[in-house]
């Protein structure tokens, strides 16, 4: 759908006006600012910074996700662990705030998404599940298996097996994830309580150790959106391998886009 220039702009302004003064959110100067300052990076650190500048942000409580509540592709005011790695991904990959909202409208969809002055048509086309997400390809390449040894476990929703890292070798890997890789981490089949095989998602963020005595190269962490619906949570940063010793979830599949 083509939009005339002022009725495009007084729409991308409502997209990105936060819902209330309760949280803070980006404006459409502050996301142009950074992505011009960004601009120089590789796609994955790019990716990884924008996940960083949502630390502190209040985890969504709604069970569908505002963004999907209201029909709009910018919520940024809470976030869930989903839209916390759209808007990384979708902020990371466009030049402007505008190119942001497009690249959401193929990205977030099976086909496209739709806008209708300031509201999306049709999010019952969204991606609901994180598995669904990684076959489609919009998100990066499946590198799972350059990460560590896989193996199989029980699929679901016409999926006879699903291949995936366990936590142990997810740890043996760590030195081969990447800034701006999409950490996608896998429910026990025993445990779905619903026939979602991925529970939760997050970005990889890296730094250099000084420490030249140190056997690792790199500190990995895990960005994420941590929390529950109708809980709280906020959006964190902690070290992924503390994080996987931890964690409820039996594995994790790994995506990359080309240029990180």
């Amino acid at each position: 759908m083509k939009l005339c220039g002022f009725a495009f702009f007084t729409i991308l302004f409502l997209l990105f006006l936060p819902a209330d003064n309760s949280a803070k959110a980006f404006n459409t100067n502050d996301a142009a600012k950074l992505q011009k300052d960004f601009s120089d990076k590789p796609l994955g650190e790019r990716i990884a910074m924008w996940a960083e500048k949502f630390l502190g942000t209040p985890y969504d409580p709604d069970p569908l996700g505002e963004y999907v509540s209201k029909a709009v592709i910018v919520a940024d005011e809470r976030v869930d662990c989903m839209y916390l790695t759209f808007r990384a991904v979708e902020l990371a990959l466009g030049a402007t705030p505008e190119d942001a909202i497009q690249i959401a409208l193929d990205k977030r969809f099976h086909s496209r998404g739709i806008l209708d002055k300031t509201r999306v048509v049709n999010y019952e086309d969204r991606f609901e599940y994180g598995e669904d997400m990684i076959s489609s390809g919009k998100w990066g390449k499946d590198i799972t298996a350059e990460i560590g040894e896989i193996v199989k476990i029980k699929g679901s929703r016409g999926t006879r097996t699903f291949a995936m890292l366990t936590p142990q070798n997810i740890l043996k890997g760590l030195n081969r994830l990447k800034d701006g890789d999409i950490i996608f981490l896998v429910k026990a089949p025993h445990k779905r309580k619903t026939d979602e095989i991925v529970g939760h998602m997050g970005i990889i963020k890296t730094d250099a150790l000084t420490d030249p005595v140190s056997d690792s190269h790199k500190k990995v962490y895990l960005i994420h959106a941590g929390g529950r619906k109708g809980v709280g949570g906020s959006v964190k940063k902690v070290l992924l391998q503390d994080y996987i010793k931890k964690m409820p979830f039996v594995g994790a599949k790994i995506t990359r886009f080309d240029g990180s």
